[in-house]
Formats: structure tokens, sequence, C-alpha cells
């Protein structure tokens, strides 16, 4: 295909300089993980949370807090973007690194998610979410047929206008009254939800968002870590979940 063909070049293109510096960087230079988690915070004001070999030699892959970074093992060149599998159905390897990541990092927050959960619980998902996107509220109006089919929705807040805001504020407005789940409904059609404070994490939520690499709303995690940015039709979500297990 020509995308294919003309993708490939461009990809051979940008990381021969990583493969390169895999036989051309003398060994007292190479930098330690150390060394790299160090550079990349200081150098991008990030924060590193874990840091392996990548699927390319010289190259290494980098979670931090804004997602996924990939840095020459002597730290002197950056990468930023998606590395796919050619001889594997271009298969995404930057989203298949952060999946199981993901999971682990939501559990801190569990306590803090919406729940509307299916009585005939089949799959569990989680919907980063912001009141006021159009798509966030179609999903939310179709809640009943999602749970209809035995997917339960969680929800963690992903405020597009960042924290502090008051599009923040509102969603913490909805996370701390009486009753989060009818207020998230009644702020999703527009209603002003009366705003009180609590330990809602906000800018928690909003933070792991953005470790995940997700810059709009709404955006799917599935059972497995993998993510669907965007709104799912319930039959194209059941589907997409039924083909990973």
């Amino acid at each position: 295909m020509k995308f294919t063909r003309i993708f490939s070049l461009v990809l051979a293109v940008v990381l021969a300089p990583f493969a390169m510096a895999t036989s051309n960087t003398p060994s007292d230079k190479i930098a330690n993980s150390d060394e790299l988690k160090q550079k990349l915070s200081d150098k991008l004001s990030v924060e590193v949370h874990s840091l392996h070999q990548s699927p390319i030699p010289g190259l290494y892959e980098a979670l931090t807090d804004r997602g996924v970074l990939y840095i020459s093992r002597d730290g002197s060149k950056l990468f930023h973007g998606s590395l796919y599998d050619l001889d594997n159905e271009m298969k995404n390897l930057t989203e298949a690194a952060m999946a199981g990541p993901r999971i682990e990092m939501m559990k801190p927050l569990e306590d803090h998610m919406l729940v509307y959960k299916a009585k005939n619980e089949k799959h569990v998902v989680t919907v980063f979410t912001d009141i006021s996107c159009g798509y966030c509220r179609k999903l939310h109006n179709q809640m009943d047929e999602y749970n209809d089919l035995g997917i339960t929705i969680r929800y963690l807040a992903f405020p597009r206008r960042g924290v502090p805001s008051a599009n923040a504020d509102e969603m913490e407005a909805v996370w701390c009254a009486a009753d989060p789940l009818k207020a998230m409904t009644e702020a999703k059609a527009g209603k002003s939800v009366q705003h009180k404070q609590c330990d809602a994490k906000i800018a928690e939520q909003y933070n792991l968002g953005q470790s995940f690499g997700i810059n709009g709303t709404p955006a799917i995690i599935l059972e497995d870590g993998s993510m669907i940015p965007g709104y799912q039709q319930p039959k194209d979500l059941l589907r997409a979940l039924e083909a990973i297990n």
C-alpha cells in the first residue's frame, strides 16, 4: 500500500540515527537509566515512571507523565511518536507498551471513579470524560444501552481546559455532590450543579489522563489497558471488548 511504503520510509529515516548510535557510541558515553531519567526530567520537566529497552536496539522507551517518549542510549536524541510493527499488521507498539501500566496506574483512583454498573456485568471500561464535550454527552445518554449489554462504565475526570479552570471546578462539583451519578447526568444535560468542595482528586485524574497520552474526550480504556480515543457506539464497544477476550 502507498501509505505503508511512505510511512516505512519516513520511520526508517527518523530512526536511522538511533541504529547508528548502537554501534558507534563509545561504551563510556552510554548513560545509565538514572542519568537518562534525570536528563528527561531536567530538559522536558516530565516525571519518568519507568525506562526500558524499546523494540529498537539503542532506543529506550520512557513511560512519563506525558505519555511515551523514546531516547537514545547516550541520551542525545529524542523521538516522540508511535512505533509500528510492519511485520505484524502495523501493530502499534507504543500503545501496547502503555496498556499494562495503565491498569496499574488507575488502581489508586478506583475509589474516586463514578461507576455506572451493569446488572449482568460482563465487561468494565474506564472513560475519561468531560461534562461539556458533545460526544461525552452522547455516550452518557446511551448509558442504559451500554449497561444492558453488560458493560459497566467507570468515569474519571478529564477537564479539557485543564486544572485549575472553571471547567475543573464544575467537574469537582459533580464528584462532590450528594449523588454524583445523578449530578453527572444533570451536568451533561447542561444543568448547573451546586458547587461543593471535597477530596475529589480532579487534578490527579486529569494528570493521569495526560500520562496516558489523552488529549481529548471521551477516551475509553479497555480491560487490557488499551485505549480507544473517541466515542464508540454500544455494540461497537462490545465488539472491541469481545475481541480482546
